[in-house]
């Protein structure tokens, strides 16, 4: 249900004021008029979602606007003589632009995601502290010459580019907030995850409560057991390895909810692997979905969990915060809170049912996706933050 702004603790009433309107309280539903599980949108009957790992909107979208035809209102970088001018001040005041990356071979010296790194980047609100954070390769970038499928893709399918990762810092926190809706105090990828239990349950405790058939197929970790008390014995055979994934889909197996994950030392497409061993990875899950009876009820969601440390010129807006829950910080750390998204993500939304050429302005973050799955099924939010996402449901 939609409440008031006088039943909302002190931090959501202010969301409210500052425009958002009402706000809903975590374990409500979508449509609180009908029971919890009810599905809805009959022509989508399985969401995928593909998360990659460690990459900005600019940073891999970045040129479509340029190099795509009839993306030219895309937010991208700006060019000057067929030339990126978007650039970052480094320690000394000189100005690095955005270059093309020479080979699709990170470098090991990847540039810092950290939660420190991060705000000095996002520089309240200026996006110029990335080169400052990581040094100039923070300002590369990849286009349709090193990943050619994800830009056709992008030539046909809808594109979100006003997708956030949902906190300003590291993988876990950032998963955590699609797992769960909310960081619950973690700012790092660390071991401090696994002391931390859900503050409110999960997404699979909400799909598992109400029947919904899910699986994670991953090829060498299910993120997921990031969260204490994942790995029941009941869901043993949700965790199936990406093997099985292309006969199970062909053989019409398709669960209502699967998580799809690379291989974190491969094909995740973190510093300093191959880029494109990723690229041919997201070719692999896409061509599977779309040959497979289940395709014309899909809807896939290819996105990434963080930027990476990689540079993105639009400054993320502030958010809902998901719960009283605030950030551990250690002395040395800067100050912050769960009440900003991170920095703009890749996401395609690929369906026969998604908007051709469609690009989507509005503001969302990982627990949009989350929003989307809770709305399919009229499942109850797990905090604020997902209760208040918009739904994805534009694309």
């Amino acid at each position: 249900m939609l409440l008031g702004a006088q039943a909302l603790p002190a931090w959501a009433r202010t969301f409210a004021s500052a425009g958002a309107g009402a706000v809903r309280r975590p374990d409500t539903l979508p449509f609180p008029h009908l029971p919890a599980g009810t599905a809805s949108m009959p022509e989508i009957k399985h969401i995928v979602v593909l998360m990659m790992e460690n990459h900005s909107f600019d940073n891999m979208l970045g040129m479509v606007p340029h190099r795509v035809p009839g993306r030219a209102g895309v937010d991208g970088l700006t060019l000057k003589h067929g030339k990126p001018v978007n650039s970052n001040p480094d320690r000394h005041g000189h100005h690095v632009r955005s270059r093309h990356d020479s080979s699709p071979c990170q470098l090991p010296t990847d540039p810092s995601q950290s939660w420190n790194a991060s705000h000095q980047s996002y520089d309240r609100g200026r996006n110029d502290g990335f080169v400052r954070a990581s040094g100039p390769i923070a300002m590369r970038f990849w286009d349709e010459r090193d990943i050619p499928f994800t830009y056709s893709l992008v030539k046909h399918f809808p594109i979100g580019q006003r997708f956030f990762s949902s906190t300003l810092c590291q993988t876990y926190p950032n998963r955590r907030f699609f797992f769960t809706g909310t960081a619950s105090g973690l700012i790092s990828t660390d071991n401090t995850t696994f002391t931390i239990p859900a503050a409110n349950g999960t997404i699979w405790d909400r799909l598992d409560a109400h029947n919904i058939n899910w699986a994670v197929y991953f090829q060498n970790l299910p993120t997921f057991l990031i969260v204490p008390g994942q790995a029941t014995a009941g869901r043993a055979s949700r965790l199936r390895n990406f093997t099985s994934f292309v006969p199970d889909v062909a053989a019409g197996k398709l669960p209502q909810f699967t998580f799809v994950e690379p291989n974190y030392t491969t094909t995740s497409q973190e510093n300093p692997q191959d880029i494109q061993l990723g690229e041919e990875f997201i070719a692999q899950v896409v061509r599977a979905l779309m040959r497979a009876p289940t395709w014309k009820h899909t809807a896939l969601f290819i996105t990434y969990d963080e930027h990476g440390g990689y540079y993105d010129h639009v400054p993320p807006p502030r958010a809902i915060k998901p719960d009283s829950i605030a950030p551990i910080l250690k002395p040395g750390d800067r100050p912050g809170a769960y009440d900003r998204y991170g920095f703009r993500l890749p996401l395609v939304v690929v369906s026969p049912w998604a908007k051709p050429g469609y690009v989507s302005g509005v503001t969302q973050d990982l627990t949009s996706l989350d929003a989307f799955i809770e709305r399919k099924w009229n499942l109850p939010a797990m905090t604020f933050r997902d209760a208040n996402a918009h739904p994805m449901t534009d694309y």
